[in-house]
């Protein structure tokens, strides 16, 4: 099959309209990370004893479906997060839904 200049170009165009969307994906979860709570979720989860994040979620030792379970729920000293990450401005100017700030989130921490 021949390939045109077109479907060449229309190639090109949706492989960088996704690396466009996953630098904002991770951009959006940085802000996330960052913002969360006012002082950000390293506040917490930088310190040696409380859940290292980054650590787990590059392990797989804490999945997706568990990460979004507790900021839906909270857990132990953990409060209940989607709608203070939902609140922030990146995410509402970016026009995310639950699951993809979740997504965002996840994808950041899974990225450092």
């Amino acid at each position: 099959m021949k390939k045109t200049l077109g479907t060449i170009a229309a190639a090109a165009l949706i492989s960088l309209s996704g690396s466009v969307f996953a630098n904002e994906q991770l951009e959006i979860g940085q802000k996330i990370y960052e913002r969360a709570f006012g002082r950000g979720c390293g506040t917490c989860h930088d310190i040696a004893s409380n859940p290292q994040l980054f650590d787990l979620v590059k392990s797989g030792k804490l999945d997706r479906a568990t990460f979004e379970k507790v900021l839906k729920e909270g857990k132990g000293g953990m409060p209940k997060a989607i709608g203070t990450i939902m609140d922030l401005g990146p995410v509402k100017k970016a026009g995310y839904g639950e699951d993809q700030a979740v997504d965002a989130l996840y994808a950041y921490l899974g990225s450092k």
